[in-house]
């Protein structure tokens, strides 16, 4: 039977590259598929991979439809044996219900990749309803490291190396760093003492504690 699958990871955990793998394993045995994606770095309707892997694939804006979209390609005669979306937190919830319709009326597998929580340790809005509608949630197997050498579990966006807590939830950035806006991945004890790479080597942390609800 289909299913909708969610993997999961914090930023710099190898979810695009899973993606492109999962695009290749399945197009190496003559299944062909349809490839989405969201605000890619590399730019528009693309899935790229910090390896510098790269395939085109459908930009998905806030109106696009995807289980018309899908059902509009199978009545032109297109064959689709899955579905791949990549950067799926900035989908839309009520796109992440297109895709179980997918699934379940279509009988076609979704592979959705995107990263849980922003910068605030907040769910987008996309994988929130994810979780609530995948059959399986699968945490990436790649862990992506703090700098202190522990698992990083937190996304943290950063401008000029000092963590920031406001913002639009939305900003698309990479791990470079060497952007005005970046990301950072740390561990859930240097997010909440908002220490970054810089800050460590600086000797100092901010005083500004993070919105946790109990702390």
């Amino acid at each position: 039977m289909a299913e909708l699958i969610y993997y999961c990871g914090t930023m710099d955990s190898g979810k695009s590259t899973l993606a492109l793998q999962t695009a290749h394993n399945h197009q190496s045995r003559g299944r062909t598929g349809l490839m989405f994606t969201n605000q890619d770095r590399a730019g528009s309707g693309v899935i790229s991979s910090r390896l510098g892997l790269q395939q085109q694939a459908i930009e998905v804006g806030p109106e696009l439809d995807l289980h018309r979209f899908v059902v509009d390609q199978l009545s032109m005669g297109e064959r689709i044996d899955y579905v791949i979306c990549d950067e799926a937190q900035f989908y839309q919830p009520v796109q992440i219900e297109q895709l179980a319709k997918i699934v379940d009326g279509l009988g076609i597998d979704v592979f959705a990749f995107g990263i849980l929580t922003d910068f605030r340790t907040s769910l987008f809005p996309g994988s929130a309803r994810l979780v609530e509608l995948a059959d399986r949630v699968n945490a990436l197997q790649v862990e992506a490291l703090c700098w202190c050498g522990r698992r990083a579990t937190h996304n943290a966006r950063t401008l000029g190396g000092v963590m920031i807590t406001e913002g639009e939830q939305i900003v698309v950035g990479d791990v470079s760093g060497d952007q005005a806006v970046a990301y950072e991945v740390l561990c859930r004890r240097h997010h909440m003492r908002q220490v970054t790479a810089r800050a460590s080597r600086a000797g100092h942390t901010s005083s500004q504690p993070l919105p946790f609800k109990g702390f």
